[in-house]
């Protein structure tokens, strides 16, 4: 719950940034906070509560569909919170840059619909389907190489790759972004100097 209101909060000075100029500098850390909600709500509360009664307990817990809630509770949670803290920390250490957009663009939503792929293509049907098995036969058919193994579950498994390779290629694009911080070509003026628009700025910044 605190999270989802860490969202309202982010997309309430999403909105703002339309009107206040200092937060602008600001998109996409407030982007990250939304997409915390986002996933809070799914993969904390949907998925979360998809596994954690006690019928549901006896029945699949230890399958996929304790790794769907993981994955989006976890890194969907608290790992997009933590690259959303970072690149807050990253923009409030020099206001006087601004940033190009067009990488940490490409991260954001590759890390995101990465994840979302990840979970919609593979994970979560091999998870039901797991269920359904173990629901008619048992636990142990459910986790059981004879089950795991067919055709249908491997073809499951490698469209898992997918969402991968997407997820991976906004990883990569977030770490080419910092690096790019230190050394300039992340920024639109990697040598600025200040104006009093920008001593504005930081004084509006720092109040």
């Amino acid at each position: 719950m605190p999270l989802v209101l860490i969202g309202f909060e982010a997309y309430h000075n999403l909105s703002l940034s339309r009107s206040t100029e200092w937060i602008k500098a600001y998109k996409w850390p407030i982007y990250c906070f939304v997409a915390v909600a986002f996933w809070n709500l799914v993969g904390a509360g949907v998925f979360g509560f998809l596994i954690n009664p006690p019928l549901a307990l006896y029945y699949i817990q230890g399958l996929n569909t304790t790794a769907v809630h993981g994955h989006t509770a976890l890194f969907g949670v608290y790992g997009i919170l933590g690259i959303g803290l970072t690149l807050f920390s990253l923009r409030a250490m020099d206001t006087r840059r601004v940033w190009k957009d067009g990488v940490i663009r490409f991260s954001f939503w590759s890390i995101n619909i990465g994840l979302g792929l990840m979970v919609l293509l593979s994970v979560l049907p091999i998870g039901l389907l797991q269920a359904w098995a173990s629901i008619e036969h048992g636990l142990w058919y459910a986790r059981s190489m004879e089950f795991m193994q067919t055709d249908l579950m491997q073809t499951l498994r490698w469209l898992r790759a997918i969402g991968d390779t997407v997820f991976a290629a906004g990883v990569i694009a977030l770490a080419w972004f910092i690096l790019g911080l230190k050394t300039g070509w992340s920024l639109v003026d990697p040598k600025p100097e200040k104006s009093p628009a920008t001593y504005q700025l930081l004084e509006e910044t720092n109040a």
